[in-house]
């Protein structure tokens, strides 16, 4: 439940900048609010774009033995496989 919360309010703030940077820019409230409106739509396709392509640019790399602990030593390979 917190998330779900969490990420309204974000929401709801990301709104309210956006409205409020785009009436000092404009002076124009109507403007302001199509600006609101529809900037997170653009920002949300943007955002997967930008995922997808930095999934290419930077791939991850396979999970370490004791990453929370701070041992990266390389998780054991299956038998006969190459490391990448």
């Amino acid at each position: 439940m917190r998330t779900v919360v969490k990420t309204g309010t974000y929401g709801v703030m990301h709104f309210v900048v956006a409205v409020a940077v785009a009436f000092a820019l404009t002076g124009d409230w109507r403007v302001a609010l199509a600006v609101g409106l529809v900037e997170p739509v653009v920002q949300t396709v943007a955002y997967a774009l930008h995922d997808r392509a930095f999934a290419r640019w930077w791939p991850e790399r396979p999970a370490t033995v004791g990453a929370a602990t701070g041992d990266h030593r390389q998780a054991a390979l299956p038998s006969g496989a190459a490391p990448v």
